[in-house]
């Protein structure tokens, strides 16, 4: 069956249209040429007839098999010119025309935090990365995306596999480089027992982790995990959420400073550990908003250990169900909110019947951000500047930025 590929989805996979119906097809461009034959709507192993002068040689050596990424096919200019449209048409869906300024990239071996997958095997343990699709697990030895640090502690992994991994499940692992070197974040292993505790304490001492904690529960702490955060330094709970790449924080901490410049009473409304509440502290007061008290804990005592901070208070509170409401938000001069994928629409009809003039927003979703940004918009709100920051290269994943202000 010879098709033509039309576009790339919201997920990178190539759409066509063949005699029955809508194909996705992998590793494909728009333009291109390809056979093959369609397994449940999709074509995992196509043949390209006539390529795409955008396609070019693939140059991880694992990725037809790993899932890890799903553009490598493609060139840089032709991946960010993507990641920008996609950005722009989610916007034009909901009648808003605007046009992403920039796509900052990650380099290569950027990555600083990120989650691999172990399981027992037969033969021993085998720790990677999901393949496409597939629950089956992909080794790289030679990943591309990843840190140094955190490919020098693989064998690390295998080794909490083989000690805490039960026969038929799977365990997670989330890696993060800190100041103190790497930690690890187990989740979906056996329970804690005193044996399995102690051989997990000597495996961090063996791989000289920072700290280990194992379904929640802290096993070691032998160096703080710390992260640098403006001017403070902060230790985030075991897996707690932190950018990527420290380039793509860079971007959008720089970008957030500058939207926020003339601000001397800022709300951050999912502030995490204090991303930006403590990078911008050092020129306004900063109200931090966050669900996890545990994050909160760790942004005060990191504001409290710094020198030449402003004013840094900070309320747990689920934004979510209970949004700030305008009398709380016309306490300050600007707002910058960083949700989730779901977005933050509550929390954005109150900023709409504020009094707030300035706001930034970040979002990890283009789909929930382009929904909120109508509602700015229909609330007076114009989109002053908009960036595409890519994290995580050569995946579909795509962050952005957004300066909104009003009257």
């Amino acid at each position: 069956m010879l098709l033509t590929i039309e576009r790339l989805s919201l997920h990178a996979d190539a759409v066509a249209h063949g005699p029955e119906g809508t194909v996705h097809v992998a590793m494909a461009l728009p333009g291109e040429q390809i056979e093959g034959e369609a397994e449940g709507g999709r074509i995992a192993q196509p043949r390209i007839v006539t390529p795409s002068p955008e396609r070019v040689k693939a140059p991880c050596p694992h990725y037809r098999a790993c899932g890890g990424c799903v553009l490598q096919h493609a060139s840089d200019a032709f991946v960010a010119r993507w990641k920008a449209e996609v950005v722009e048409n989610a916007l034009s869906v909901r009648g808003i025309a605007a046009q992403v300024a920039r796509v900052e990239t990650s380099p290569l071996h950027a990555r600083r935090r990120a989650t691999l997958a172990g399981r027992r095997t037969k033969k021993g343990t085998l720790v990677g990365f999901h393949a496409r699709a597939s629950d089956t697990l992909v080794e790289v030895p030679e990943c591309l995306i990843l840190r140094p640090e955190l490919m020098e502690k693989i064998p690390a992994l295998h080794a909490a596999t083989a000690l805490g991994a039960s026969r038929k499940g799977e365990v997670s692992f989330a890696l993060t480089l800190s100041e103190a070197g790497v930690e690890m974040a187990a989740q979906g292993g056996k329970e804690m027992e005193p044996a399995l505790f102690e051989s997990l304490s000597g495996l961090a001492r063996d791989h000289d982790l920072a700290r280990l904690s194992w379904n929640g529960e802290t096993v070691a702490a032998r160096r703080p995990a710390l992260q640098n955060f403006g001017r403070a330094r902060v230790t985030p709970p075991p897996g707690a959420f932190l950018q990527a790449t420290e380039e793509g924080e860079a971007a959008l901490v720089g970008f957030v400073r500058a939207a926020l410049a003339g601000a001397d009473r800022i709300a951050d409304l999912f502030a995490g550990c204090g991303t930006f509440a403590l990078a911008l502290a050092d020129r306004a007061e900063v109200h931090a908003v966050e669900g996890e008290a545990a994050m909160l804990e760790a942004l005060d005592r990191g504001w409290r250990g710094a020198q030449g901070l402003k004013r840094v208070t900070h309320e747990a509170r689920d934004l979510f169900r209970r949004p700030l409401l305008p009398d709380e938000l016309d306490r300050y001069d600007a707002i910058v909110i960083d949700p989730p994928r779901a977005g933050a629409e509550a929390q954005v009809r109150e900023i709409c019947a504020s009094k707030m003039r300035e706001l930034a927003y970040v979002s990890c979703n283009p789909v929930t951000f382009a929904r909120d940004a109508q509602l700015l918009i229909e609330a007076g709100f114009g989109l002053a500047d908009l960036i595409v920051v890519d994290q995580f290269r050569w995946s579909s994943h795509i962050e952005l930025a957004a300066r909104f202000r009003r009257g």
